[in-house]
């Protein structure tokens, strides 16, 4: 009875603004209307290139007009989809803003607003650093100021490369924006367009693998008819510098789609006369991508530049990390990589952008958490994998099933500390949500398997025998299951094969049947297991009891148990083989996997230590220089690999601190200070204050909820059907949520009167949470629940802690309704709100 009284009169009272705006609009299909500029809140230019990325967003969010072109109502329209359809629904739907700090690019159209040219600017700007999701927005923003600027949906598609349909979608639209246009835009548009609707060559091999479930591949034949379309366009038109910059990259991303590179140095040419006319142009990040795998030094130019280039991009400072690691010289790595996390941080606080909506996010600061362990950090790499554990999590975006900060931090926390033998505080953290039990069974084989290590080296040998007492047990219960899965399998071979040798037999003579008989069970080729779980838990037990034979000072066996695990630390097990007798083999080992694992503190301190070990006192002090010189950074009692080389260093006259501090590098370009781009940690941004009414009239705000944490559920009126079962999802779980200390408060487009048919559609109970109203929608712009482009409101789920911070969101054309995951999440967040908060730098860019 709720639901159905919920979903009374769904499209009739909805009172969306631009639903009514666009009703007294004829309706003309494929002629926008004319679209009033929308308010434009610009950051300074930049006065250096080095300067702090963070431009400063709009204070407020005024409802803007339609961003994309009129197209007739559609009374279907669901509450939160655009009416311009599904593609328009996804994506960024808040306003942009002028940045700043994207890059040095010229991209001309045809408006004659100077707003829209600059957002152009800035989207392509953002293409070149690969921030799709914010030159989407860019984009967007062109077309809310002038509707008629097709290449603003040429770069809508342009921002979707990974997403076909959209990107088909967005094209499609520009197509209908030709007219006029400059004979340089339309080839653009051109080109794109043909790329998105070209069919495959016939006869051409086409597939992805020989599954027919598999996906076919792109065919290559596209991507060659893409490439010469972009040269066309620089020929026809060469002052447009862009156009030799986006053919930079397509004949660089040809080798993933058929087409390998026949000259690097063909094209390193032509990113160097895009370099000539503008050195600081964002083409340094195509250069970097071209000698990556290649001859990274050759790139080491662009590595000083890159991220000066477009200071507000977080990537653009995190390709040079690959440079400079690609060249062993980690300490400017880690700094690249530092600069993005801290410019992706105070971007996402200051936006209000969950953290892996961000592509590449969790990428940049796994990489950055290897960086800063091969130098030494000890602290600062642990304490970031932990603070990627800590980020919201969201179905969608990041769970230990996706390669995002969930997944990244627990492993980079799992191998930092096992790396550097802090033992107790991983055997603690397997107590906490950082490495909490999971019942994804890969991941807790190795939660398990890393535990029992830890347990042992710490000398708690009993406890590292229960964790393969575990172990074993969940052995004997995938053998089952396999042993299981082989004899389904058998007999269904078995059948399948008496059926075919029936039907051979029935249309073979007598003559050609078969006679000779199949070997027999015991001659047949012996089966290796290919479960992954099986041998993924033989090889932790084998682990734990090796270094349990090591304990026991049986060096042999232990060694031959490592050796079968894998994944062993290799100077540990050098150490291990020394202990066994084995010292030259031992000793050579170790050498070999320093010298590959150049300048990496954590292997040449434990070479050092086992060179003692050995005897080999001149070797050692020779490895400890090589040490000390890449020590500046290096936390040495952050752990024991670096701690106990105290002594050795005292005996050669050094101080307990016996780093070696060297100054930056000559040729890292112009850096601006760490600090500028932002905090090392992401933290929760303030929840905006907002002003609703509840069903009697009386006003009610963020502030009469401080101290205590609330769920806001903006919900678009009594009216909408998605609406009615997401609180519906909601009204069970009141209860369990009161129990957190939660409170959760919906926020309804509705008027007083529509609120109060929610209120009464609950039947003879009292509603069981707080709904109001807020018709003026200040509340929903307020909490970016709000369709800028289009003036209507979004769905949006919020957590707020009891600092009146966000902890958590969900906004969308769609509402969130996975009611039992919010409340394990607020759960698991909750408890965070205590820790310490930095609070992302909000000035402009160029101060």
């Amino acid at each position: 009875m709720f639901r159905a009284a919920l979903c009374l009169s769904f499209g009739l009272t909805i009172t969306f603004s631009l639903f009514a705006q666009e009703a007294a609009k004829p309706a003309v299909a494929n002629v926008p209307a004319a679209v009033a500029a929308t308010p434009v809140a610009t950051a300074p230019a930049a006065a250096a290139a080095v300067t702090a990325p963070a431009a400063t967003p709009p204070a407020a969010t005024p409802a803007a007009t339609a961003a994309q072109p009129v197209a007739p109502v559609q009374p279907t329209v669901q509450p939160g989809h655009s009416v311009h359809g599904d593609s328009f629904s996804e994506g960024p739907r808040q306003k942009a803003y002028l940045m700043g700090n994207t890059g040095k690019v010229s991209f001309p159209v045809t408006t004659k607003i100077p707003e829209c040219q600059q957002f152009i600017n800035q989207g392509v700007g953002q293409l070149h650093g690969f921030w799709y999701f914010e030159a989407e927005r860019s984009f967007r923003q062109a077309a809310a100021l002038d509707s008629d600027c097709g290449i603003a949906y040429w770069g809508m598609a342009m921002a979707n490369t990974n997403n076909a349909k959209r990107a088909k979608d967005f094209i499609a639209e520009a197509v209908k924006h030709k007219a006029n246009l400059t004979p340089r835009e339309t080839k653009y548009i051109d080109a794109l367009h043909a790329f998105h609707h070209a069919q495959p060559k016939k006869g051409r091999e086409n597939r992805k693998g020989n599954d027919q479930n598999e996906p076919q591949r792109d065919d290559k034949s596209k991507y060659e008819a893409y490439t010469k379309s972009l040269e066309r366009i620089y020929l026809d038109h060469p002052e447009d510098l862009e156009a030799k910059a986006f053919l930079c990259y397509q004949l660089w991303d040809n080798r993933g789609h058929g087409l390998p590179i026949t000259s690097h140095l063909a094209i390193s040419s032509l990113i160097k006369e895009v370099l000539a006319a503008e050195p600081l142009h964002p083409a340094h990040h195509y250069m970097i991508h071209l000698w990556d795998p290649e001859k990274a030094a050759l790139a080491l130019d662009s590595a000083s530049r890159c991220g000066q280039s477009a200071a507000g991009i977080a990537h653009m400072w995190h390709m040079s990390g690959h440079i400079f690691a690609g060249v062993q010289r980690y300490d400017d790595a880690a700094w690249q990589q530092e600069a993005s996390a801290r410019v992706d941080h105070a971007y996402m606080q200051r936006d209000h952008i969950l953290p892996d909506q961000i592509h590449n996010f969790a990428h940049n600061n796994e990489w950055l958490i290897r960086d800063l362990s091969y130098i030494g950090r000890v602290r600062d790499a642990i304490d970031l994998a932990k603070n990627m554990s800590e980020l919201p999590r969201h179905p969608k975006y990041n769970t230990l099933h996706t390669h995002g900060s969930n997944y990244y931090g627990r492993t980079r926390l799992f191998e930092e500390l096992n790396r550097f033998e802090l033992w107790d505080e991983l055997v603690t953290l397997c107590d906490t949500n950082y490495l909490e039990s999971t019942d994804i069974a890969t991941e807790q084989i190795k939660r398990l398997r890393y535990l029992g290590v830890a347990k042992v080296r710490k000398g708690d040998l009993e406890s590292g025998k229960q964790q393969i007492a575990l172990l074993e047990e969940r052995l004997k219960d995938e053998s089952r299951k396999q042993a299981e899965a082989d004899d389904v399998k058998a007999k269904k071979e078995s059948e399948d094969k008496a059926k075919a040798d029936a039907e051979k037999l029935k249309s073979e003579p007598p003559l050609q049947r078969p006679t000779a008989p199949e070997l027999p069970e015991v001659l047949q080729p012996a089966k290796k297991p290919t479960n992954d779980q099986i041998q993924r838990l033989e090889k932790a037990i084998a682990e734990i009891q090796g270094h349990l034979a090591v304990a026991a000072g049986d060096f042999k066996t232990g060694l031959s148990k490592l050796r079968d695990a894998g994944g062993v630390d290799g100077i540990y097990l050098a150490r291990i083989q020394f202990q066994a007798g084995e010292k030259d083999a031992a000793l050579k080992a170790a050498r070999d996997i320093a010298n590959s694992s150049k300048n990496q503190s954590q292997p040449l301190a434990a070479f050092v230590d086992l060179l003692q070990l050995a005897g080999e006192a001149k070797e050692a002090k020779e490895a400890f220089d090589k040490l000390r010189a890449i020590s500046t950074h290096l936390d040495i009692q952050g752990s024991p690999v670096f701690s106990r080389l105290t002594s050795f260093a005292k005996q050669h006259g050094l101080s307990d601190d016996w780093r070696e501090v060297k100054p930056p590098a000559a040729d890292v370009g112009l850096r601006p200070s760490l600090d500028s781009l932002g905090p090392f940690r992401w933290q929760p941004p303030l929840a905006a204050d907002w002003i609703a009414q509840n069903s009697a009239g009386e006003k009610i705000g963020l502030a009469q909820f401080k101290n205590k944490p609330v769920i806001l559920i903006f919900f678009l009126g009594h009216g909408c059907l998605h609406c009615s079962e997401q609180l519906q999802a909601f009204v069970p779980k009141t209860k369990e949520f009161a129990d957190q200390g939660i409170t959760l408060v919906g926020i309804s487009t509705d008027a007083a009167d529509g609120l109060g048919k929610s209120l009464t559609a609950y039947g003879d109970k009292p509603f069981p949470f707080t709904l109001l109203s807020n018709p003026a929608l200040d509340a929903f712009k307020a909490n970016r629940a709000h369709d800028d482009f289009e003036g209507k409101p979004l769905h949006a789920t919020i957590l707020i802690d009891a600092h009146g911070r966000i902890r958590w969101q969900d906004i969308s054309h769609e509402p969130f309704k996975d009611v039992t995951f919010l409340l394990q999440e607020s759960k698991r967040l909750l408890p965070l709100a205590a820790m310490p908060t930095v609070v992302a730098p909000a000035v402009a860019a160029g101060k």
